[in-house]
Formats: structure tokens, sequence, C-alpha cells
């Protein structure tokens, strides 16, 4: 691609705005993200990064005009975004009662994956995240990292052409964290996917995304690469030390720790999450 030719989009956010009773959760987002990067949203609980990914994977309904996803507008074009889309949740999805393929087969279904290719699908995807031979197991008996790396095949199954990811790694040894991020790039350098994630380590943002968006209060404070991000705190501080990505999140978000947004809601559903996983 020249530096002439026009970047595709694979998401973008303009003015987008949720509100749950009289607090405004996300305050006119205005994001890009482009076709094949990884993307990292950022920012305190309560900053509206759960929010955004629910209204922008159709979970939470907005006027039309505010989000595209390939150029389709889930308020008009909710089925066609969803065909586009893979969802790994905070939560935990996967089903204890149920093998890691009946799992993932289950999804392959939610998200119309024709009967014919069905299963053929589900191995391919089992096999992204070296689950093959666990497959047949009780996901019940899955450690915390497989169970993260089960939910990725569940949000694999349908050939994604962007990935969501909230908080994938949350409560994972760094073995665990490291494991999943293979899995996650190594599909994006077969297919192209492209990935947008949250996470609160920073760590993690660090190494793997190509940018970074600092939302605090449901706007974002701060966008573009980690080194450009940390050389700019960097450059303001006089320039001198080295800053790290956690120093530029703590210089736009503070300490994160007013009652805005929900945030001790968040907090308490984040440790939950936690501990199911550990």
């Amino acid at each position: 691609m020249s530096d002439d030719e026009p970047i595709a989009e694979a998401l973008a956010c303009r003015g987008l705005a949720y509100s749950f009773g009289e607090t405004r959760a996300v305050d006119g987002l205005d994001l890009t993200v482009a076709a094949g990067e990884v993307f990292g949203l950022l920012g305190p609980n309560g900053a509206g990064k759960t929010t955004a990914i629910r209204c922008i994977t159709t979970l939470l309904p907005v006027p039309a005009g505010m989000v595209r996803v390939f150029g389709h507008d889930p308020a008009r074009e909710r089925m066609a975004v969803r065909r586009l889309l893979g969802y790994v949740p905070q939560q935990l999805s996967a089903d204890a009662s149920l093998t890691g393929r009946e799992n993932v087969a289950l999804f392959a279904r939610v998200f119309d994956v024709g009967r014919r290719e069905r299963a053929d699908r589900v191995a391919q995807a089992l096999e992204a995240v070296d689950l093959t031979e666990a497959a047949d197991r009780m996901a019940g008996t899955y450690s915390g990292g497989m169970i993260r790396r089960l939910e990725l095949a569940q949000a694999l199954v349908s050939a994604p052409r962007l990935l969501m990811l909230d908080e994938p790694t949350i409560g994972l040894d760094p073995i665990a964290r490291t494991s999943v991020w293979d899995h996650i790039n190594a599909v994006r350098a077969a297919t192209g996917m492209t990935v947008l994630v949250t996470t609160h380590y920073m760590d993690e943002a660090d190494q793997y995304c190509d940018r970074v968006a600092l939302m605090h209060r449901g706007r974002i404070r701060a966008l573009g690469t980690p080194e450009a991000l940390k050389a700019d705190l960097r450059d303001r501080r006089g320039g001198t030390g080295a800053p790290t990505l956690e120093d530029v999140f703590r210089d736009v978000a503070g300490s994160g720790l007013d009652a805005q947004g929900g945030e001790f809601r968040d907090v308490r559903r984040t440790r939950r999450t936690a501990s199911r996983v550990s």
C-alpha cells in the first residue's frame, strides 16, 4: 500500500454516546480503527470502554450514524455487523457442562455458520488456539488459560474480520497471558483480522498494540502509538526519565478512583471474573 492510498477503516465511531439513566457512560466518542491493526482501548474502571464495545457489537442500541463496522451501520444492519464480528467479553461465556467442541459448535450456530461447513470451522477454531487434544473434555475441567483460549475459539469460529476482546487475559498468570496473545497474533497473521482489545495490563498494550487510545469519563483523552505517547509525556516532563505506558495512563486518568460511571460495580465484577479464571 502506498503512502497516498487511503487506509481502510475497520471501525469508525462518530460522536458515540450512551447513558444509563442520568449517567453518561460514553460521551461523544470519536474513534477510528484501521483494517488489520491491533488497537488498544485503555482506561480506568468506569471509563466507558465496555459500554462502547457493547454499542459496537450491537448489544446496546445506538442511533444511526454513530458507528460503522467495515462500512455497515449497526443501527440499520445489525445482522450484517454481527457476521463481521467476534467478541470475547469480560465475563466467562463458556459452559462448563459442555465439552470444548460443543461450546464452539454452539457459537457456530449462533453466528449462522452454514451446517455443511460447521464441523470443519469448529475444528479449525479449536486448532487455532491449540485445544484440539482437549476438545472433547468438559470445559469445567479446563484451566483458566484454556477457558480463555476456548472463548477465543468461540469468537473465531465465524471467521470474523474484527475481533473484539474485553479484558481477554484478566486473572491469568503471565505464561497463560502470553499463550493467549500468541494465539491471537497467529490468527491475525494468517487472516489479516483486525483486533480491538481492552486491557488493564499496560505491558500487553505496549507490546502488542499498534495504537492505543486512553479513555476517561466516556471520552478519548489521548491517542497514538505507545512509543509516541511515552515520548510526548517525556517531553512534557522536560525530556528526563523514561516513562512507561502505565505512566501515560496515570497522567491521563489520574487516580481513576472517583465514583463516576459505576466504577465500584465494575471493580466488583472484574474481581469476581478474575477469581473464576484463576
